[in-house]
């Protein structure tokens, strides 16, 4: 393999020439330049490239000479024949350098392409070399061009000359694909050797021949397996292995197997290996979960790259082998590396690192509060506020704009999870906002839509926040982290499975890219969320083993080193099928050691109010509801204050169900016909069944109270049936059996007092033939997993 050199290099200064010839027309200049800056400068490569590559495209600057047809055939030539195209003299360019002397000369006269240095410009006026034609464009000798004008010629310099002739002979196989069609654009057509001056030259000395048998020594048949292969040099390997570096970092995925074949193949042709190449390979192994690999690769590559007491980039080796342990469940250690990162940033004043590492161990800390209570890190950013508010500050004043967004979303999701005002959080969402669309970045699209959905959602809203998603999928995927597409496309999905939609839940998770799902967190994460959705049809369905065999799975998955929303949703749903199990102290106690946890951590005022929404509730199933009053009234209260409007209706629900064991119906219905229209609104199937279940007993304990026989008791028995039927159906949407059991076991009970025992029996026999046909679609199930 070539150290710089290739044939499509060769062909880019070819270009260059053309470009400085000044036959390139003004409306073709910028594509001819772009193209050339995106070979050159990695850097330049452009933003609308898809996410990956795919298998049947050619990799990153290695250019064959379609590439150049592609883009020179659509534009005419200034000069030269009328409808000749720059793909036209690009070709005679080429075609011209026809020996070996040729290609010196034509590396030589590039040079002349640069512009003189002093010196240079006296020594010519002295020998009386007159300047180069205005017409003539002169590159600078640092620009872009210049640079690889010059570089270009030192290279070739330096070659031996068997790197020279085999350089020679393998351009001469690159260009053979366009003979046919410089053969019919050249007129008079082309002889055989044309394109090798010598042997063109030597066929009238050697005869036919031989002159066939040294073509046959030189440069074999063009069509062997040789000629199929990239001609690709150290350079080249090198940017590619950049490039993937960056898709890799950037969008958080492994690379597709048939990419990863064909770069392993290049690879195998470099005598030297890059160390760049074991930073991928600890990249591909980190993702694929293997512990052990990544680890070695990580020490190899910064083994290669750090000379010996040089700690000058230390600190980055510790930074990445902190985010490896902390993925790996190995917390302790993840802890003690980011310190040292911390210290040796500071050491080596690298703020950069610095603050990237104090951010990293200000979420480190939200998400493992108990991790990080006696380390010593806790001290480095103080408070909590004053911590981001020092990392926003210090983001400003270095330009380092990722952080500076992250670090106002961190202080609005402090804000949204302590219930502080909704106003001052949406200040500090559009403040992130207006910088992500100033400094157009877009890999923080992601957390920004992410937040305005979870605003958008605590404060009711729930089909906005569904929009927020939908706009993130639709838009802005392409340009992010696979975790943020996989995050938002399960809280698609968890929107859905709360309006019983689990088909379409679970269509939506399957669609999901299945090369990006190769990455073992983002595996583990999607197997864990898809376990929970089904977790939860089960449940609805009353089907305890399998819910059971599920929750067990799903809890041993948990602990410390398992996502924190992920744990708090599996954590409700145990608490769910310990109700439903009926072993209402188990539940308590699980729900008390949770609250304890929160206090203790300081975790989200959301998920603490759900909590002590469960407890009245748990009561009411233990059938002592008024134990649970004083913690449904603090919810409520705690609920309003924050503006949590979906906990607030949860909250409210559970107050007026105790309203109704104390006989306060009128109270208890009328705080359900305020709450229910707007309950409606948070599309939650369950809490509304809930909320118009309640309504139903307010409604019942209301004409119990009216004389027999009156128009009040018939008027509440009515709407009784009404709210029955429609908690029936959002029972139903979500397939909870038990619930629709219990409004046709009221319904029926409805009708004994109405005196219809027709009707009354008629329920009876629904409910037995529900619960007929929720085995029979059980057995079903269970036959079609076995």
């Amino acid at each position: 393999m070539a150290r710089y050199l290739t044939p499509s290099k060769v062909a880019l200064l070819a270009l260059i020439e053309l470009y400085t010839d000044s036959v390139v027309p003004t409306a073709s200049t910028i594509p001819i330049l772009s193209f050339i800056l995106n070979q050159l400068l990695p850097s330049a490569t452009p933003k609308s490239q898809p996410a990956s590559p795919s298998p049947i495209d050619p990799l990153p600057y290695i250019l064959d000479p379609k590439a150049f047809e592609t883009l020179l055939s659509t534009y005419p030539a200034t000069n030269g024949f009328p409808g000749r195209t720059l793909w036209d003299l690009f070709l005679r360019k080429i075609w011209h350098i026809d020996s070996l002397h040729a290609l010196h000369d034509f590396f030589e006269s590039g040079t002349k392409l640069l512009a003189k240095t002093t010196e240079e410009a006296k020594t010519d006026i002295e020998n009386g070399i007159a300047p180069p034609p205005q017409a003539i464009i002169i590159l600078s000798r640092t620009s872009p061009f210049g640079s690889f004008v010059r570089r270009a010629n030192v290279e070739f310099e330096r070659l031996k000359f068997n790197d020279i002739t085999a350089l020679w002979m393998s351009f001469v196989k690159w260009r053979q694909v366009t003979r046919a069609y410089w053969a019919k654009r050249s007129g008079g057509g082309l002889s055989r050797w044309a394109g090798d001056n010598a042997l063109l030259n030597g066929q009238i000395e050697w005869g036919v021949e031989e002159t066939e048998m040294l073509e046959l020594v030189a440069y074999g048949t063009m069509d062997d397996e040789d000629a199929d292969k990239d001609p690709v040099s150290t350079d080249d390997v090198e940017k590619v292995l950049e490039f993937q570096v960056e898709k890799m970092q950037k969008l958080g995925s492994r690379i597709p197997i048939e990419v990863k074949d064909k770069f392993r193949s290049l690879l195998d042709q470099s005598i030297l290996i890059p160390s760049l190449s074991h930073y991928l390979s600890f990249l591909e192994a980190w993702r694929a979960g293997d512990y052990t690999t990544s680890f070695d690769n990580l020490h190899r590559y910064f083994d290669y790259t750090m000379q010996n007491r040089d700690r000058l980039f230390y600190q980055y080796a510790l930074m990445n082998l902190a985010v490896l342990q902390s993925d790996f469940g190995c917390f302790d250690e993840a802890v003690a590396a980011m310190l040292e990162t911390v210290s040796t940033a500071r050491e080596n004043k690298d703020l950069a690192c610095l603050n990237f590492a104090l951010n990293w161990l200000y979420h480190f800390g939200k998400a493992h509060p108990r991790l990080l209570s006696g380390a010593e890190s806790t001290n480095m950013l103080g408070v909590e506020r004053e911590g981001l508010a020092f990392l926003r500050i210090k983001a400003k004043e270095m330009g380092m704009f990722t952080l500076w967004s992250s670090s106002l979303l961190s202080e609005a999701k402090l804000g949204m999870s302590n219930g502080e005002s909704v106003a001052t959080v949406f200040a500090n969402v559009l403040k992130s906002s207006h910088l992500i669309v100033d400094k157009n970045m877009k890999s923080m699209i992601g957390p920004q839509l992410a937040m305005q959905s979870s605003l958008w959602g605590r404060l009711g809203v729930v089909h906005l926040s569904k929009e927020y998603c939908d706009i993130f999928l639709s838009c802005h995927a392409k340009y992010a982290l696979f975790d943020d597409t996989l995050r938002f496309t399960c809280r698609i999905a968890h929107l859905l499975t709360e309006k019983g939609k689990y088909e379409e839940a679970m269509l939506i998770m399957k669609s999901l890219d299945s090369n990006s799902l190769r990455s073992w967190k983002a595996n583990q994460f999607w197997k864990k969320y898809c376990g929970i959705l089904t977790l939860k049809r089960d449940l609805h369905r009353n089907n305890l083993d399998g819910a059971d065999q599920l929750l067990s799975q799903l809890l041993q998955s948990g602990g410390s080193e398992s996502d924190p929303d992920l744990a708090f949703e599996t954590d409700i749903l145990h608490i769910d099928y310990l109700m439903r199990r009926t072993d209402y102290s188990g539940a308590l106690s699980k729900i008390e050691k949770m609250s304890a946890a929160m206090r203790e951590d300081g975790n989200d005022l959301n998920l603490r109010i759900k909590l002590l929404t469960l407890k009245p509730l748990l009561q009411d199933k233990a059938g002592r509801p008024q134990r649970g009053f004083s913690v449904a009234v603090r919810a409520a209260s705690i609920a309003w204050r924050a503006r949590l409007i979906p906990a607030l209706w949860a909250a409210m629900g559970a107050i007026a169900n105790i309203l109704t064991s104390l006989f306060e119906f009128s109270a208890s219905s009328q705080i359900l016909a305020s709450v229910i229209p707007r309950a409606l609104e948070c599309e939650n199937s369950t809490l509304n069944a809930q909320l118009y279940s309640f309504l139903v007993d307010a409604h019942m304990g209301m004409a119990g109270q009216a004389e027999a026989g009156s128009l009040r008791r018939t008027e509440h028995l009515t709407k009784c049936l009404e709210y029955i039927d429609r908690s029936f159906s959002e029972y139903s949407a979500v397939e909870d059996i038990e619930g629709q059991c219990q409004m046709i076991y009221k319904k029926g009970t409805i009708f004994m007092v109405l005196g219809d025992k027709f009707q009354a029996n008629e329920c009876a026999s629904t409910v037995l033939e529900l619960r007929k046909q929720w085995k029979l679609d059980l057995s079903e199930e269970a036959g079609g997993t076995r």
